[in-house]
C-alpha cells in the first residue's frame, strides 16, 4: 500500500505536465529512488 501511494506522489509532476519522467522533478525523491542525487538523503526500507 505504502509503494502505490509512493508511486502516485511521484506521478503528481508528471500529470501536472512539468516533467516527462517522475527522476526529472528535482524536488522529488523520486530522483532517489532511481539512483539520481536529490535534495533530501532519503532512507530506504
Amino acid at each position: 500500500m505504502i509503494e502505490g501511494r509512493m508511486n502516485y506522489i511521484h506521478e503528481n509532476p508528471v500529470r501536472a505536465g512539468w516533467v516527462e519522467n517522475a527522476e526529472e522533478y528535482l524536488y522529488s525523491s523520486a530522483r532517489n529512488y532511481s539512483g539520481l542525487k536529490g535534495l533530501i538523503e532519503v532512507d530506504y526500507w
